[in-house]
């Protein structure tokens, strides 16, 4: 990111602000839609001159790994994807050409020098530079400034400015341009809203109308803030604007992403499917609203429309069943859509909304603030579709961990041991070892839930899910419990931990950790937060350890104890006794969130994106939440329905309201302290009248005084 400059006790604006006041200052009468090709196009060529430079000056020392290697030989570029710029396209060459008045020529001829060493750029670069309107003195003075972005820097920092730079100015452009902009950009909030919700850590990453490429640039940001690797992504999109395509293919060269399955064709998705065959793991998009022409015609019997055939006067539900049609088995979908699609009914709409609310597609609904979207005044909402997944049965099948879970059927094969549905193939050994060298923790925790001894509920100790084993796992309500030793303390054994709680939960268990010493000390408040998170459906006995009626009171304690103080009813999933969470919908209410950036535009702040993703994640990963905070176990989310936030709705609510998805339909009005006095404030009312109508007899009289004062001269 760009820095901000300091002078003195003075903070100065960011530098990317003022390299936008400096270009804006050039711009004179040149058409925001034209300049942005001007400046963006020589922002990417300062990109790719500095990661040749820094590469071809390794080359030239020739040390190490580089040694004998020619550093005007393309391959050499090309092993480390690196574009190779040939010598009179190359940034130093540019500036000492920028006050000549041929300069546009130059940076013309250099675009396409560029073009032709290097396929991919191919019909990408803009040659915009010798036109007349572009004073070639202005031009100059551009190329100057943007010559100047992290001058001093490392080359590889300079290429994180130069992305940063690029991206703010995206926006920037967007915003002069208004209802223009917004067919290439989508608001940065609510595209980091849509990555952060969705968490692409790993697969394929899809958007078919994908503009300028902001969902896959966002999409690798929080990849590498999280600690992954890029790589681990691969990006598939899809664009019919050509302009603005060339826009994405830049803004992904920019960050170092590959672009190569980024198409184009000015057919578009719907009649010209780029990637019929792709089935992804994350689409993240922003369709255009009630698109009306999208050749719905010649379409009525396309096979992507296995929920209902769209109709042909708008394109919201063609992109819902498109979006669908390429998700993998496991796959997720986050998306924007006019809020209309959430209630309407026209030519079949209801229909095919309501056969996806019940095949359990629809995950979470988000209604959006005004004024966030600069082309549109449309109240717009985010739509998250959710796959079920259906693993194969063959271990040689599946991949990875989330393969691990699957139904347990006849399939079987010499040297593979199942029990509860997992392959326990070469843990066997090491969970009975586990068992044999039992912590004190563990022993006491056992020796009071052994014999389902615990509200009826059999734990196993030391059991093996997919490619772990857990201290304590009770099937039936697919509670996992883990005591945790000072072992645990470090930094690196807590992001293994976090690691291996995400995809434990992220197949429908509840997660709960203690310290040794919990269980060891007070025995009771362990059983007590245990009983918090459920209570097993059909027992309201109270606990008692020896199998007795008596209360249970541990040592050192004379509070008794009963964990089963707790009415709420308990499934799997945490949530209303539903099995798994395609049983109900998330609905949240953000109209009020949000701030002014200015007169037209919303913005959503940091705060209000966390506060909306950790509602949702806390949802779906069944473990509680409260916008305050945490229920006393670090780390660990706690969901609750908030009046006028955000509801868990079972689909039998929403086909009692006639499938309509409008969060403030299941949310209700936030609860609102009324302290309004009427008597006092009618008092206060009626005392500032009086002394108005005191005050205004008082005028009436002076100007009747200096009236009278007046002598009128009779001709």
């Amino acid at each position: 990111m760009a820095n901000t400059k300091k002078n003195g006790n003075r903070t100065e604006e960011p530098l990317e602000k003022q390299l936008w006041k400096s270009a804006d200052k050039l711009r004179k009468n040149i058409d925001a839609a034209e300049y942005k090709h001007i400046v963006l196009g020589l922002i990417f060529l300062k990109y790719i001159s500095d990661a040749f430079e820094e590469l071809f000056e390794k080359l030239t020392k020739g040390e190490g790994e580089y040694a004998g290697a020619d550093p005007e030989d393309k391959d050499e570029y090309k092993a480390e994807n690196v574009f190779f710029v040939p010598a009179d396209a190359r940034w130093s060459f540019l500036l000492s050409k920028a006050k000549q008045p041929t300069i546009g020529k130059t940076v013309d001829e250099a675009m396409d020098a560029i073009e032709k060493e290097n396929p991919s750029l191919k019909g990408v670069l803009p040659k915009v530079y010798a036109r007349q309107n572009l004073d070639p003195t202005s031009l100059g003075e551009l190329i100057d400034m943007i010559g100047n972005i992290a001058l001093g820097d490392a080359k590889s920092r300079s290429a994180d400015i130069l992305g940063h730079v690029f991206e703010y100015f995206l926006g920037e452009f967007a915003l002069a341009e208004g209802k223009k902009g917004g067919q290439f950009y989508t608001p940065r909030s609510v595209v980091e809203l849509l990555v952060k919700m969705l968490e692409p850590y790993k697969g394929r990453v899809f958007d078919p109308c994908c503009g300028s490429g902001g969902m896959f640039v966002q999409s690798e940001k929080f990849v590498t803030e999280h600690q992954g690797k890029v790589n681990d992504i691969s990006i598939y999109g899809q664009e019919s604007n050509q302009t603005t395509w060339r826009l994405c293919k830049m803004n992904l060269a920019i960050r170092g992403l590959d672009s190569s399955q980024v198409k184009w064709n000015n057919e578009g998705s719907f009649l010209n499917n780029a990637h019929k065959d792709l089935k992804c793991d994350y689409i993240i998009a922003n369709p255009p609203f009630n698109v009306s022409d999208w050749s719905g015609d010649l379409l009525r019997k396309d096979g992507r429309w296995q929920y209902g055939t769209p109709p042909s006067g708008n394109a919201n539900y063609a992109w819902i069943q498109h979006f669908i049609y390429h998700l993998a088995p496991s796959g997720q979908a986050g998306f924007v859509l006019a809020k209309g699609s959430l209630t309407s009914k026209t030519s079949g709409e209801g229909e095919i909304r309501k056969r996806l609310i019940e095949e359990g597609l629809v995950d979470c609904i988000v209604n959006l603030p005004a004024k966030l979207f600069l082309n549109t005044q449309i109240p717009a909402s985010l739509w998250f579709i959710l796959r079920k997944a259906k693993p194969s049965l063959n271990p040689s099948q599946r991949e990875g961990e989330n393969y691990c879970c699957f139904e347990k059927q006849s399939y079987q094969k010499e040297g593979y041991h199942y029990r509860g549905g997992f392959n326990f193939s070469g843990l066997v050994k090491e969970a009975r070892e586990l068992r044999k060298n039992q912590t004190k923790a563990e022993t006491i925790f056992w020796e009071l839930v052994r014999n389902e001894k615990f509200n009826g509920l059999k734990f196993r100790r030391q059991h093996q899910i997919g490619s772990y084993i857990v201290d304590f796992y009770c099937s039936s309500e697919k509670l996992i419990i883990e005591f945790d030793g000072c072992v645990h303390d470090t930094e690196e054994r807590q992001k293994k931990d976090q690691k291996r709680d995400k995809y434990l939960t992220s197949i429908g268990n509840t997660v709960l950790r203690f310290k040794n010493e919990d269980i060891l000390n007070n025995p009771g408040n362990v059983f007590e937060t245990i009983t918090k998170s459920f209570s097993p459906s059909g027992s309201d006995k109270s606990f008692s350890p020896s199998g007795s009626d008596k209360s249970f009171s541990p040592a050192g304690s004379d509070k008794s104890f009963s964990p089963s103080g707790s009415d709420k009813s308990f499934s799997p999933s945490g949530r209303d006794g539903r099995e798994g969470k395609q049983n109900e919908i998330l609905f949240i209410d953000a109209r009020n969130m949000g701030h002014l950036i200015n007169r037209r535009t919303r913005e959503l702040s940091e705060e209000d994106i966390k506060l909306i993703t950790d509602t949702y994640h806390a949802w779906k990963y069944s473990r509680g939440f409260s916008p305050t905070g945490r229920d006393g176990r670090e780390g660990i989310l706690v969901y609750k329905d908030i009046k006028g936030f955000c509801k868990s709705a079972t689909i039998e609510k929403v086909a009692k309201l006639d499938y309509v998805l409008t969060p403030g339909r299941y949310v209700g009005l936030a609860d609102v302290e009324d302290d309004f006095d009427f008597t006092e404030r009618f008092t206060t009312l009626k005392a500032e009248f009086d002394g108005q109508l005191k005050e205004e007899a008082e005028l009436n009289k002076r100007i009747l005084e200096n009236l009278a004062k007046v002598e009128l001269n009779a001709e």
